[in-house]
């Protein structure tokens, strides 16, 4: 049983096709980190991915419910504590506890300290502790380690091994070791868009939105 899958799958950025002829599953318990140099596509992969964008071709089978997009926006709420800021997303999901997300990031003492006084490191354990209460199968992340010192970046690493091993899935976008012997590696290099293929089109259209 797949989690997610895509079939022959296509994106494109703002009418440039930049991915193309893309297929793989994910099962339960499994992880695929994207690989590829800078503006080859994988940030737009994984906005497609989550609905944010619709493909050029192919298509994405998965549940959106089962969906947590995390990207390079932490989406929190200034004003608020950090556990206010989880209490949020906890209950926009569903209602799961914020005791184990504060504890999984190491946001257990800063729970009563409002965002806007966190640093950028501290936002980030936060942006992504809110993957903790969202209930959500499906992790996609974009550059999540983003801000983050190499503790965190470990704490990060426990927090996803332990949502695979609850039988969550990830795709992710990263160019560091998480320590993930497990994950299978995907370069999207050969999946690269031929630029011949954009030459009927004519300029200005904006394929994405056919």
């Amino acid at each position: 049983m797949s989690l997610l899958a895509v079939r022959d799958l296509a994106v494109a950025r703002g009418g440039l096709r930049l991915v193309e002829a893309l297929d793989f599953a994910l099962a339960p318990g499994q992880a695929l980190v994207l690989r590829g140099p800078n503006g080859l596509g994988k940030t737009t992969l994984l906005r497609t991915l989550a609905g944010l964008q619709r493909p050029v071709a192919g298509e994405v089978i998965c549940d959106p419910d089962t969906l947590a997009y995390a990207g390079h926006a932490d989406g929190l709420k200034p004003a608020l504590s950090v556990a206010e800021n989880l209490g949020f997303w906890s209950a926009v999901f569903g209602g799961a506890p914020v005791g184990p997300a504060l504890a999984a990031m190491n946001l257990t003492e800063l729970a009563a300290r409002p965002a806007h006084m966190l640093s950028a490191g501290q936002k980030r354990r936060l942006g992504l502790a809110r993957l903790a209460v969202t209930g959500r199968a499906v992790w996609l992340l974009d550059e999540p380690t983003v801000s983050l010192d190499a503790a965190s970046v470990g704490l990060f690493a426990a927090m996803l091994r332990g949502h695979l091993g609850q039988g969550g899935a990830a795709v992710i976008a990263t160019h560091i070791d998480l320590g993930l012997p497990e994950a299978r590696l995907l370069d999207l290099t050969p999946y690269r868009a031929m630029p011949g293929r954009q030459a009927d089109r004519p300029a200005g259209f904006n394929e994405a939105f056919a």
